[in-house]
């Protein structure tokens, strides 16, 4: 069973097309299941090119619930990807409760005050020190796995996108992590977005997802697209690194319950 779960809007100021474009898409790719998956407002700041406004959030949910009772092929996921940034736990868990979501997925986009995925702020990374940042990187992550607000990260190792790679052995950092999610009972997602960055690699690596399957942590599946062409793009290559490492089964939500399902 195919689903894709992280879907954008144009609501988050860098998607385009309409909704029911990315609908046709999914359904001409014969997902099972859609989820919308847009930006959360930030807290930490206002910025129309990242995330809804926070006047628009109703505007999205409303939306999704129209083209819920519209469509039963694919069904239609009503989710929300909030930023995890330290200090801001309670504005989330806040906002989270306003409606009642399928699913929550959990992301990294800020070291600091720094978009490190952010193309406008790619120059930085001259100014950063690389294997400190993976550091600060994967604390970020075990924090969000941590602080019960996510049913899913979404792509663990996103620091390595503008091709950027540590220069010393990080295998102790990425076990700890994966062990830290596996602790917290979150999901990961398998993001084939990866491929279409400069680091032309599925987030998370082969490497990461094997240790995900080594100790238990359950995984879905995003495109993470941000026009409707990428819903469900290379899903093909996403299957064939999923069998290889050994997982049968992906997770699918509805009102923030997981369900597992085979592939």
């Amino acid at each position: 069973m195919l689903v894709d779960y992280h879907v954008h809007t144009a609501l988050c100021g860098h998607a385009d097309g309409q909704m029911e474009d990315y609908i046709r898409v999914a359904a001409q790719r014969d997902l099972r299941e859609m989820g919308f998956n847009d930006h959360a407002p930030c807290f930490h700041l206002r910025d129309p090119n990242l995330t809804m406004s926070a006047h628009q959030l109703s505007e999205y949910v409303e939306q999704v619930w129209t083209l819920q009772r519209k469509h039963r092929r694919p069904r239609i996921k009503l989710g929300i990807e909030a930023d995890f940034v330290p200090g801001y736990e309670d504005a989330v868990r806040d906002l989270l409760e306003l409606y009642e979501f399928d699913y929550v997925f959990g992301s990294v986009h800020f070291i600091g005050d720094w978009g490190f995925d952010d193309s406008r702020f790619l120059s930085q990374y001259q100014d950063h020190d690389v294997d400190e940042a993976y550091e600060r990187f994967f604390d970020l992550i075990r924090q969000s796995a941590r602080s019960g607000l996510f049913d899913v990260l979404s792509h663990i190792d996103l620091i390595k996108k503008y091709d950027y790679w540590p220069t010393r052995e990080i295998g102790s950092l990425l076990r700890q992590t994966v062990q830290t999610i596996a602790d917290a009972d979150v999901c990961v997602e398998v993001n084939t977005s990866g491929l279409r960055r400069p680091c032309r690699e599925i987030y998370p690596s082969e490497r990461i997802l094997r240790l995900c399957h080594q100790y238990g942590v359950p995984v879905t599946l995003g495109s993470d697209a941000h026009h409707p062409e990428e819903v469900g793009m290379d899903f093909g290559k996403a299957l064939k690194l999923l069998k290889r490492v050994g997982y049968t089964r992906v997770a699918t939500f509805k009102g923030r319950k997981r369900k597992m399902v085979d592939l």
